[in-house]
């Protein structure tokens, strides 16, 4: 077991871990801490304590020293002087007749570095504007080009749900997500509807995909032929949140769809491409699980 603390260096950023060096640290307070792109001031989000070494990535570098007013100090000038480079930068983005889209800027604690995030379609010859900036800042200048997610998520804003960007309040990492999940939740297939501000599907489809997914093993498909307490049938509809299916019964085929519990109707058969249990299964072994057909 190996102590640890948490910290982060932006609002909602991914959290790192360090070695507190003997330190004890609460959630909150502001720490200077060495990482590849050197000292940092970040906040700690997750106070001493002890974690499995297979949990994390070696090496754990150290904590340097709890940051002091002078510390604070100079990364309030950073983010004063971002907003300066950023005006400038974009200037000279103009200047050059550069298709890219400038995203952020992050000046390194030590000013050492600036960073500057951009978005754009393709690859982009920025070799001339680094040369520029470089002459102008005289430091370490890096261009970094990000996806519209994470532009999204830097730059925060409000969804169609009426709430700030998940992106931009609590997610640390995107997962990822597929139109395979809109189709199973039943969800509109429009993109405009199913698609985030950034232009790609929303995260949060992703939330509740697990709930559907087992449903789905245990809530016969449409075009499903059941057993019913009323006789055989095939399902018409399904309701996969109430767990409720409609079936048009065969000695009924004229009447409008009975509305059963999933639980009291046993599969006899599944649609085409829902399995390789194409035949039609005695009713004495109709019972069979749906998610045992389905694996078959």
């Amino acid at each position: 077991m190996t102590e640890i603390i948490g910290v982060r260096f932006k609002e909602n950023g991914k959290v790192y871990y360090f070695d507190p060096d003997g330190n004890s640290v609460k959630q909150g307070q502001r720490v200077i801490v060495e990482t590849s792109r050197g000292l940092e001031l970040g906040e700690v989000v997750v106070e001493n304590r002890q974690a499995n070494e297979s949990e994390l990535v070696a090496p754990l570098r150290k904590l340097i020293r709890l940051a002091t007013p002078e510390d604070v100090a100079t990364a309030e000038e950073n983010r004063r002087k971002e907003k300066e480079a950023f005006a400038i930068c974009q200037k000279r983005i103009a200047h050059h007749k550069l298709e890219m889209n400038l995203v952020d800027v992050e000046y390194a604690f030590d000013r050492s570095k600036i960073l500057f995030y951009f978005t754009a379609d393709g690859r982009i010859d920025f070799r001339e504007l680094v040369k520029d900036l470089a002459s102008i800042f005289r430091t370490r200048i890096e261009l970094r080009q990000i996806g519209v997610r994470d532009e999204a998520k830097m730059l925060g804003g409000v969804g169609i749900c009426g709430r700030p960007f998940c992106c931009a309040t609590f997610l640390n990492e995107f997962h990822p997500v597929s139109i395979k999940m809109a189709k199973e939740q039943s969800l509109s297939l429009n993109p405009t509807k199913i698609s985030g501000a950034c232009g790609r599907l929303m995260c949060c489809l992703k939330y509740e995909q697990a709930a559907y997914e087992e449903l789905l093993r245990v809530v016969p498909p449409v075009d499903a032929v059941v057993d019913t307490p009323d006789g055989r049938g095939v399902v018409t509809e399904v309701m996969l949140l109430k767990q409720l299916i409609k079936v048009r019964l065969d000695h009924k085929p004229e009447a409008a769809p009975a509305t059963y519990r999933a639980s009291d109707c046993r599969v006899i058969r599944l649609p085409k491409g829902k399995g390789s249990q194409a035949k039609e299964l005695p009713v004495e072994d109709a019972d069979v699980s749906l998610e045992k057909l389905l694996e078959e």
